[in-house]
């Protein structure tokens, strides 16, 4: 039988901690919680990067208000070329979205999609960061298999919906987190658009899409829930229009990501390599 040899991960001097935000499907607000986190961390003094790792379907561009800027331009460093990241709000921004139109389609097979993504890491002048926050696409594709098979990842945060058409799909993705082989250690689960409260009106809660599905999650995984981040009506214009730093002019919302980012630096503090 031939010996299986072991694998050899990239390990990026100068990051300190790579974090995946991963969810099972789409629509559960991934981008804005991974954004989110970054904009939190970036408050508290730390050095962030944020790569958008969605190739097919980029959206840190229009969250970081960065979607007609130009392809970035390469520096020298180390005898090579290397791109020079966008900073907004303090967070150093990578993305294949700066490459393209927002009308054009990426048609790309799963090693291309892989080597990409290897050099949008490698290949970006990201300097000295504390965290690398790292927003992926949904599901479980090659884009999750690189980064887990090629990289010391240092852990996953999962979001989720209350729905539980959403928690069926977030399971796969715990599960994939969760496999000997390739996986890293779930930090927590952050159920998004937990609730809707009215701006006007912040002491009123309405369960949209239901109760407890971070909550079961939880038992049953056995992975903490770390945050529970609701909703309003301002949300959407806010992250169409570039304006994520206005997320946080709600106190409820804020409360959601200043627990994440409390509960993320002391989990990430316990571990010890990749």
């Amino acid at each position: 039988m031939e010996k299986k040899l072991p694998i050899e991960k990239t390990v990026m001097s100068g990051i300190k901690n790579m974090i995946m935000i991963v969810s099972g499907k789409g629509g559960v607000g991934k981008s804005t919680v991974a954004a989110g986190i970054a904009m939190s961390l970036a408050e508290e003094g730390y050095s962030v990067g944020l790569l958008d790792a969605d190739i097919f379907g980029p959206s840190v561009p229009t969250l970081m208000n960065l979607h007609d800027v130009e392809r970035p331009f390469l520096v020298e460093k180390d005898g090579k070329q290397v791109m020079e990241p966008y900073v907004r709000f303090g967070i150093k921004v990578m993305s294949i979205g700066f490459f393209f139109n927002p009308e054009q389609a990426v048609i790309w097979r799963g090693p291309m999609v892989s080597n990409v993504l290897k050099q949008l890491i490698t290949e970006t002048n990201w300097g000295e960061l504390d965290y690398l926050i790292i927003d992926t696409p949904p599901g479980t594709g090659d884009i999750h298999i690189t980064l887990l098979q090629q990289f010391c990842i240092t852990g996953a945060v999962v979001v989720t919906t209350p729905q539980l058409v959403a928690i069926a799909d977030v399971q796969r993705a715990i599960s994939m987190l969760h496999d000997q082989t390739i996986g890293v250690p779930v930090l927590g689960i952050v159920e998004n658009m937990a609730w809707f409260s009215p701006s006007k009106h912040p002491d009123e809660k309405y369960f949209l899409f239901g109760q407890g599905g971070g909550e079961l999650l939880s038992k049953t995984f056995n992975v903490p829930l770390i945050a529970q981040i609701p909703m309003n009506e301002n949300i959407c214009a806010s992250c169409d229009g570039g304006k994520l730093n206005e997320l946080f002019n709600d106190s409820e919302i804020r409360a959601g990501f200043d627990s994440l980012t409390d509960r993320l630096l002391s989990l990430t503090e316990t571990i010890t390599e990749c």
